[in-house]
């Protein structure tokens, strides 16, 4: 289950961070069942969390708070390589994956930097921060290419994805406009 909080009042498309999130477990092979929060605070909540869980003011774009020690099938230790199975091994029990938290007007002002929408930036952070849930970092340039990669393909393949049933769903209208049903035929 995926709850997606929005604490902030500030606009967001919190049905497509569920989306997102829910393509990345899927893809990961977490049982369907595993809990994860996403919540959406402002920069005074987040900075809150920063100082007290990093020691670092101000505040940040994501952070992740583990609640269990909940891996990918195949992954057995600090190095997330073996993460990318066929998906057949859905054996990891459903639990508390976490919480994932997202400051949206951080991810605003990163997005103008990067050339993006916001909720394209909150996107991608809600993904990072379901991998650093998972037991992927980047603290070193190996483990920093495997996460970025990783993070990059997630989200290349939901947004096809999101396209296709866009597209689907765009085709669907067409034919009812027109007053056609399935294959054209009236």
């Amino acid at each position: 289950m995926i709850e997606v909080v929005n604490e902030t009042g500030e606009e967001s498309d919190e049905l497509a961070l569920e989306d997102v999130a829910k393509h990345v477990l899927t893809q990961l092979g977490i049982h369907p069942l595993a809990e994860l929060s996403v919540l959406l605070v402002d920069e005074s909540a987040m900075s809150e969390l920063h100082m007290k869980w990093m020691e670092e003011p101000g505040p940040t774009d994501v952070l992740s708070f583990p609640m269990d020690e909940l891996r990918p099938p195949g992954l057995s230790g600090a190095t997330a390589s073996s993460a990318r199975g066929t998906g057949e091994d859905r054996g990891v029990p459903p639990d508390l994956l976490g919480d994932v938290v997202v400051c949206p007007s951080v991810a605003r002002r990163q997005a103008r930097r990067a050339g993006h929408s916001a909720q394209a930036e909150m996107e991608l952070l809600c993904v990072h921060g379901i991998l650093h849930l998972l037991g992927y970092d980047h603290a070193d340039p190996e483990e920093e290419a495997e996460m970025f990669g990783l993070q990059a393909e997630l989200l290349r393949t939901w947004r096809a994805g999101v396209a296709a049933r866009r597209g689907e769903a765009a085709r669907h209208s067409e034919e009812a406009r027109r007053g056609e049903g399935p294959e054209g035929s009236p």
